[in-house]
């Protein structure tokens, strides 16, 4: 099993879209890192759900109940398709019980080569096993 982080903006789509939908195709990434962190989820991985730009944080946590298949949203775009967009689709697991801001990740010395302080604009990254623990730790989760 792999651990990864997604982000999305609260206001477009936060956790409560996301608890209320009950499942989400994620798509609309456009960029390259990101679009191969997509493709190399697999059903069962856990997913951190990260709210960027407002009050930064991760909220809750997530699986992978479908792996990597291409971005139905470009489907009839042959400028778009040849780019090999993909979408995976996503299941709530739970809140936590308390955000981990991006202080706190950040004040925190284990979690200082996390892909989200190292790479702060990617939609899509891994999380090491230890990031992942310390994270839901923080939480308090573990």
């Amino acid at each position: 099993m792999n651990f990864w982080l997604v982000k999305s903006e609260p206001d477009t789509y936060g956790w409560h879209h996301f608890t209320e939908q009950g499942r989400a195709v994620w798509d609309g990434v456009r960029n390259y890192q990101a679009r191969n962190n997509l493709r190399a989820m697999q059903p069962g991985d856990q997913v951190l759900f990260y709210h960027s730009v407002t009050k930064p944080g991760v909220v809750g946590l997530a699986k992978v109940v479908r792996g990597a298949y291409p971005d139905p949203t470009v489907a009839d775009d042959p400028a778009q398709t040849k780019f090999g967009w993909v979408v995976v689709d996503l299941e709530p697991v739970m809140a936590l019980s308390k955000p981990v801001t991006l202080s706190q990740i950040k004040a925190e010395p284990l979690l200082a080569n996390m892909g989200l302080i190292k790479q702060s604009r990617l939609s899509v990254m891994p999380v090491r096993p230890d990031e992942f623990e310390l994270i839901l730790k923080l939480g308090d989760e573990l």
